[in-house]
């Protein structure tokens, strides 16, 4: 009987051929950050219970709360991930990042990022925002949905 591997790096590079992350440092919690996007910028960024991210260390369980926006007429979807939660990090290799934003779809490679930047860089309370480079996340499973 043959037994088969999942190989989760693989999985992993398949996602990110289409995708655009940003790291944002913004002391402010989920739901508020994402109410202000919503505000200044129209994305309507929902919590999206089902891409929940849970992790069990040290004996105790993290959730990582992802909100999700979907752009009509585009294969673009924009997703926000919560780096912290009670000390621990989605992606410990980024914790002084409050948040990351994962652009996805087809026609990420081709979305205006730097306007997106330089809008998300005016709301009140992002102290940061940087794109990072696939090669620099060490932990990009955490990301896959």
């Amino acid at each position: 009987m043959a037994k088969l591997i999942l190989d989760n790096e693989l999985i992993a590079e398949a996602f990110f051929e289409d995708a655009c992350l940003l790291g944002i440092m913004a002391p402010l919690s989920d739901y508020h950050f994402c109410n202000l996007i919503k505000q200044d910028l129209g994305f309507d960024l929902r919590n999206d219970l089902s891409s929940e991210i849970a992790f069990t260390r040290k004996k105790r369980e993290y959730f990582f709360s992802v909100f999700k926006c979907e752009e009509p007429n585009s294969s673009v979807i924009h997703y926000v991930y919560s780096n912290k939660c009670d000390g621990e990090y989605l992606l410990p290799e980024f914790k002084h990042l409050d948040y990351v934003w994962l652009i996805h779809g087809s026609d990420a490679k081709t979305y205006p990022v730097q306007p997106l930047i330089q809008a998300v860089r005016s709301i009140a309370g992002v102290q940061l925002i940087v794109e990072l480079t696939n090669e620099k996340i060490k932990n990009k499973q955490h990301l896959v949905l």
